[in-house]
């Protein structure tokens, strides 16, 4: 591969949120060491990583280097010359192979290292007593980065970018294009009188293997495939899939076709070409040909036939296999722009905590380790957030907000606290069907948020939508599209500016938008757009949406960051404005009529789940039910009259039930109950 990959100065930048972190993890957890060789932990802050490790200021450098040139290195295989993150990275490395055991997943006790995902941060995790450890993240880093700096594409390109990736290794240079699933056959055993060493005959057939078989997935099937380009679902990387994935992207690098792959993504995405008249369009070659000229590329590739053959002796290491691909590295030691600061254990600790919450089958030990933390009388604001964090995923909202005001006052300057006071706002009301509580203060911490972190997309992506129900159509706009510059694959963005053309009467953006994610491989999100779309006619004419019949709960949205937060997008009945907010504000919807209960239309009928039952003015109750993506309030003349199927009576203190209610209309989402159904 001839690239030149020129030599950069990483300059130093501010104080980052994103925290590369090597530490000895000391917490409830592990067995406590108090003598003298108790870990001294220090930080070094780089550009775009910071290190906290107990392992020395070398290793710690050493780390938060490999880090940066793997970052710059797959901007240069994109032919990207910055990239962004848009969600904060975490990385903690481990240096002894037993405390990484306690923390990694059973899976991957074995591994160098593994990947958290998360919509609010990434944690990485990695082990420094195995070799080149930071290896072991580089297929998930290569999703995370495809996901915020590249358009949209197939699942074959990212997978095959991925594995390509997968295989860096760098020294004095950086070598690429090896096998990443390749595997030694044999293994040290003390009990084989053979030498100590035993072949394992459950080693899977890797990648050179797979692509050597006679028999491929046509090009037109490969292309077609649909599967999950987030990273974060992803099973065994040996197979055909795979494998034939990895040597087309390797065929693209290496014979700089990287711009016609664009070209065809555009085809295919954009413009609805088939996909062998796109293929012959961008790449000047029918699927045939591009097979015939793929398999010709990977005869001709020697250095990985050596690297399997080597595979099958004793005492051989994968790692020290050739690879095809060889570029300089990007900068070097002397070039890494760095600042050292010493860490208190048990913020380390609650850092750590924060990260084996979000591994479920660490996630009870991790509460209770954060919960010992917050017993010391100086208390610990980092074991504060983990807690809230994990609260807010249980949506116990009432308590996550709880250990957010006690964050607040140990450290009422933390932006993270300002971002999960946000969060709290705004994922409470996709919960719920409500509105947004305290839109002024959740507004201010976002701008706040966006200054302390430009590049947080999440945050544009909750101001924006805090600003539309405030009023602010243009304001909204504007953060709205900033999310989506700085995470241009996450359909949730997509959809929320959809939402805000809605509410600002913008119908032809609106339906464009809603009718290229009902395109979407994501079924929820395409459910939600075909909803949207089907309802704009009646929207756009009337003013109001139209009254359904039978529907389901709210489909899930779209999934925010490589893995992981899966929400239901706000609902648009939510979306109202203030005529006393922003200037822009032209779209305030009317306001439903007041319940009659005397109406005399017809019945209809409706499924959904309770999100309120109010009995304040008895014998009177308005019932709240979240249905598809709409809001409704029903009355109830006399709730202790009231026909119930499936409990003895009606009770005030229904909250997250499924119904079916049958009621007579009174407004665009109000109406008067007939009778009500609980599952």
């Amino acid at each position: 591969m001839k690239r030149t990959v020129q030599t950069v100065a990483i300059a130093l930048g501010l104080l980052m949120p994103s925290l590369l972190i090597a530490v000895c993890f000391s917490s409830p957890a592990f067995a406590r060491d108090k003598d003298k060789d108790e870990p001294k932990w220090i930080e070094l802050h780089t550009a775009h990583f910071s290190v906290i490790t107990d392992a020395g200021e070398k290793r710690g450098h050493e780390v938060a280097l490999r880090m940066e040139q793997m970052r710059a290195v797959f901007g240069q295989l994109i032919l990207k010359d910055k990239l962004k993150m848009p969600v904060p990275i975490t990385v903690i490395a481990l240096k002894s192979d037993k405390q990484y055991g306690l923390v990694a997943p059973a899976k991957q006790s074995m591994t160098g290292g593994f990947y958290v995902p998360g919509w609010d941060r990434v944690y990485i995790v990695l082990n420094l007593f195995e070799a080149d450890s930071w290896r072991a993240v580089a297929h998930p880093l290569a999703h995370y980065l495809l996901n915020f700096n590249y358009p949209a594409a197939a699942a074959w390109f990212d997978e095959g970018l991925a594995e390509y990736f997968g295989s860096i290794y760098i020294g004095k240079q950086v070598e690429l294009g090896g096998d990443p699933e390749l595997a030694a056959e044999w293994h040290e055993d003390a009990f084989d009188d053979l030498a100590g060493m035993r072949r394992d005959p459950t080693v899977p057939q890797s990648l050179t293997q797979l692509v050597s078989s006679p028999v491929w997935l046509s090009m037109e099937d490969l292309f077609t495939m649909k599967r999950s380009t987030s990273g974060t679902r992803e099973g065994s990387h040996n197979s055909i899939y795979y494998a034939q994935s990895w040597m087309v992207v390797h065929y693209l690098l290496n014979k700089n076709k990287l711009p016609e792959a664009g070209k065809y993504f555009d085809l295919v995405q954009n413009h609805n070409e088939p996909v062998d008249k796109a293929m012959v369009q961008a790449f000047d070659m029918s699927s045939t040909q591009m097979e015939e000229a793929v398999k010709a590329y990977f005869k001709s590739l020697s250095d990985l036939g050596i690297a399997l053959d080597q595979s099958k002796k004793p005492l051989a290491n994968p790692a020290d296999a050739p690879q095809p691909d060889h570029v300089p590295l990007p900068f070097d030691s002397d070039d890494l722009g760095m600042a050292v600061t010493p860490v208190k254990e048990d913020e380390a600790n609650a850092l750590i905590g924060d990260a084996m919450v979000r591994i479920p089958e660490h996630r009870d030990q991790a509460i209770h380790d954060l919960q010992h933390l917050t017993i010391d009388a100086k208390d610990n604001e980092g074991a504060r957030r983990g807690l809230a964090w994990e609260y807010l995923r249980e949506k116990k909202f009432d308590t996550s907000s709880d250990e957010l005001d006690k964050a607040t006052e140990l450290n009422p300057h933390d932006p993270w606290i300002w971002y999960y006071r946000a969060a709290l706002k705004y994922q409470k009301a996709q919960a719920t069907g409500q509105e947004m509580q305290g839109l002024a203060n959740m507004m201010q911490d976002l701008r706040a948020v966006a200054d302390w972190y430009s590049e947080m997309a999440e945050a544009y992506n909750m101001l924006g939508m805090a600003r539309v129900e405030g009023g602010g159509i243009n304001s909204a706009l504007e953060a709205q599209k900033q999310a989506i510059l700085l995470a241009p694959r996450n359909e949730e963005y997509q959809f929320n500016l959809g939402q805000i053309y809605v509410a600002g009467k913008k119908w032809d953006l609106a339906r464009e938008v809603f009718t290229r994610l009902k395109a979407s491989s994501d079924k929820a999100a395409a459910t939600a757009a075909k909803r949207q779309l089907d309802d704009l006619e009646t929207l756009q004419k009337y003013g109001v949406r139209p009254q359904r019949a039978g529907e389901n709960a709210a489909p899930a949205g779209a999934a925010s960051t490589p893995g992981a937060r899966i929400t239901s997008p706000a609902t648009t009945a939510s979306v109202t404005s203030n005529s006393n907010d922003d200037e822009d504000d032209d779209a305030s919807p009317p306001k439903p009529a007041s319940p009659n209960p005397k109406t005399t239309g017809p019945v209809q009928f409706l499924k959904g789940k309770i999100v309120t039952s109010d009995c304040s003015k008895p014998p009177e109750a308005t019932v709240t039910v979240l249905s598809g993506m709409t809001t409704y309030k029903f009355h109830a003349s006399d709730f202790k009259s009231l026909p119930v199927i499936g409990e003895d009576q009606f009770s005030c203190e229904w909250r997250n039930r499924l119904v079916s209610v049958n009621y007579r209309a009174v407004g665009k989402r109000e109406g008067e109950l007939v009778s009500i159904e609980v599952r």
